[in-house]
């Protein structure tokens, strides 16, 4: 390909975007879905989360399942004081607890929490982690997750993570990317590492 190809490739590429941010006029509050059975889900989410905060937008982030686990975005963010809200509301992975009562009660307790967040407009966004894995489990239903997204602010956004996202939350949600593992140390039996896992 010669320059002057390349040139005109990118004008017309240049075109082409610059017709699609004109014609994006609409401003809402989004529905986000990180899901798939790569690495990056909470990642991400927790990244939107630091880019919120940039903006001096309030945040809650509720983790359903990984209640056991302390981690460094956790003390991160907790250090902004009253802009941020992060709760562990699980006990831990569904394999290590065991007990399908005792997580289905502990991710109803959650989702209360949740509706309390999802119906205050001072939150610019609402990250649910691992939400996908509570709703795979019927520790709380699809429904109910339905229901609360609809009540939300019209410029709340939400963010939701977790592997196995049902087909009806991918339909609601208006950006869902899926992580698809290529590659992962763990496999190699490399443990869990500080700055890459937590």
């Amino acid at each position: 390909m010669t320059d002057q190809d390349h040139q005109a490739r990118m004008q017309r590429l240049k075109a082409s975007v610059d017709r699609r941010i004109e014609a994006a006029q609409e401003e809402k509050g989004l529905v986000i879905v990180y899901t798939g059975a790569g690495k990056g889900k909470t990642t991400a989410a927790l990244g939107m989360a630091m880019r919120s905060v940039g903006h001096g937008m309030k945040i809650a982030v509720v983790q359903f399942i990984k209640g056991a686990i302390d981690t460094a975005e956790e003390r991160i963010l907790k250090g902004f004081g009253e802009q941020v809200t992060f709760l562990r509301m699980g006990e831990g992975y569904t394999w290590e607890t065991q007990d399908r009562e005792r997580d289905k009660r502990f991710a109803q307790e959650a989702w209360n929490i949740v509706l309390t967040f999802l119906r205050d407009a001072q939150y610019g966004m609402v990250i649910l982690d691992e939400l996908n894995i509570a709703i795979h489990h019927e520790y709380v239903t699809l429904q109910q997750v339905v229901d609360g997204l609809n009540e939300r602010p019209p410029m709340m956004h939400v963010v939701i993570t977790g592997r196995g996202a049902k087909d009806e939350l991918i339909e609601v949600a208006d950006l869902v990317s899926e992580m698809k593992m290529v590659k992962h140390p763990f496999r190699k039996g490399i443990k869990a590492q500080k700055g890459v896992e937590f």
